[in-house]
């Protein structure tokens, strides 16, 4: 008699985007003194897929954090959509529960992330009882820890937050995170508030955890040369805009569009003198017409706009939305024209 081996099934893995946003728009109400809602994200396509590390770029007010929070549902969007698993997000409370646990946010301040009265078990714990888990609480607690490089994990079980270091706070709110086994995580500044000698060591956590559980993130930060240490593919965002996107490598080493070349000028290792963006910083209320870069652009400051044959539509034509897709895109007038010529 011949038996037939069982081949276990290939895995799956999702043709299309793990996390997208389509045409996503947050606008808030007109605050006192202003006399136009303020458009934080004003139309942005961005797609996750599955393993990968996308960085999203730029300075503190340009929308990104607004972004963020929106692709997890904390805050609904005005126009637009979510879309997980190729799904419409369901603002339900039910359904917005089911996808907090598949996809889990990773804050800045382990210091402010954690109660000061919980016990590390009790924090990471504290996602598990929110969801009702089945299975061994223990068990599922010492998983997440060891993921998160905290080894042994019963050494850890009973401290609180101020008896650990600032890195290993940061691995407590991380394991928090992972002990729901989520999917995607969405972290905002993950090593912001951490000593350099401690950064390293957390981004290279979020690597292998991507390696070894095939775990997708989106990393928020105004750090490019983070963004160079850890992401596949960058998304550079200006003003509630995606202004640059593509692969890390293409975008950090031969970037296009003014801001973003503005942006990498100031880090330390960069060629030349730091670009010193003219004008106000970005307001969300008093967007202007045409690109909304130009009034700060050095480009046109330097006449190289003009040159180009461009500096009228810089000033007068908005640019289309990019569809943000995987391939590197620009919008920015000059970038397209110097590419054309």
């Amino acid at each position: 008699m011949t038996t037939t081996a069982t081949v276990p099934p290939v895995p799956q893995v999702p043709s299309g985007p793990l996390l997208s946003a389509e045409g996503l728009h947050v606008t808030f109400p007109a605050r006192r003194g202003d006399t136009a809602p303020a458009r934080a994200v004003d139309g942005v396509d961005l797609d996750i897929r599955a393993g990968e590390i996308v960085a999203l770029v730029g300075e503190s007010g340009c929308g990104k954090t607004t972004l963020a929070r929106s692709l997890l549902g904390l805050v609904p969007p005005t126009a637009g959509r979510v879309t997980f698993t190729g799904r419409p997000l369901d603002y339900s409370s039910r359904a917005l529960k089911a996808y907090r646990k598949r996809v889990q946010l990773v804050l800045q301040d382990p210091s402010g992330s954690l109660n000061p009265r919980h016990t590390v078990y009790d924090a990471v714990a504290e996602g598990l009882r929110i969801h009702r888990y089945g299975g061994d609480e223990r068990e599922a607690v010492s998983t997440a820890l060891s993921r998160a490089g905290l080894r042994p994990p019963e050494r850890f079980f009973l401290r609180y937050p101020h008896e650990l270091s600032g890195g290993q706070r940061q691995r407590v709110v991380i394991a928090g995170a992972l002990v729901l086994e989520p999917e995607l995580i969405v972290a905002d500044e993950p090593v912001a508030s951490l000593d350099a000698s401690v950064r390293g060591e957390i981004l290279a956590l979020l690597l292998r955890l991507r390696s070894e559980l095939g775990l997708s993130a989106l990393v928020v930060t105004h750090d490019l040369g983070l963004a160079w240490n850890i992401a596949d593919r960058v998304a550079v965002m200006y003003l509630g805009r995606i202004v640059e996107t593509g692969a890390v490598e293409d975008v950090l080493t031969a970037p296009q569009h003014p801001y973003t070349q503005a942006l990498l000028s100031v880090l330390p290792e960069a060629p030349g003198d730091p670009v010193v963006l003219t004008g106000e910083p970005p307001d969300p209320s008093r967007i202007p017409t045409g690109c909304r870069f130009h009034a700060r652009c050095q480009i046109l400051a330097t006449g190289e706009a003009e040159r180009a044959g461009v500096a009228d539509a810089c000033r007068r034509e908005d640019l289309p939305v990019l569809d943000g897709g995987g391939g590197a895109q620009v919008a920015c007038h000059w970038a397209r024209a110097s590419a054309v010529r």
